[in-house]
């Protein structure tokens, strides 16, 4: 059950941001998550509300820079993180277009028994 946060600048137009929240999906149901698992929240800032290192490790990063914060399970290996890393860049490259410059991606994991999906039940809690 990944929680996505999607945070961009604002400006970008409704066709954009779902292209975002698509991307995204996509990637994560190619390491495995289900189709239908999807809850994402997307947030668009001012330019004072989205700060960023433009040169920060030698990348190059614009305005159009896209943060990403998936918050799931702490279930997946290394190599899964790395290909999905990897396939959320190729997918925004696709379409909305983001370069690979400007994606900046986080994990948050979580035990499973941190999660309620609703009516007040830790519907994972063994």
């Amino acid at each position: 059950m990944p929680l996505v946060r999607i945070d961009l600048r604002r400006g970008k137009d409704a066709a954009y941001r779902t292209a975002l929240g698509r991307a995204v999906h996509d990637a994560l149901v190619s390491i495995g998550v289900p189709a239908d698992d999807r809850f994402q929240v997307i947030a668009e800032h001012d330019t004072e509300g989205l700060v960023y290192d433009a040169h920060y490790l030698g990348i190059e990063r614009t305005d159009d820079i896209v943060l990403v914060q998936i918050t799931f399970n702490d279930t997946r290996t290394v190599e899964q993180k790395k290909a999905l890393y990897k396939a959320i860049a190729e997918n925004l490259g696709r379409s909305p277009g983001v370069k690979p410059g400007d994606v900046f991606v986080s994990l948050v994991e979580v035990k499973k028994e941190n999660w309620s999906f609703g009516n007040g039940v830790a519907q994972y809690a063994s």
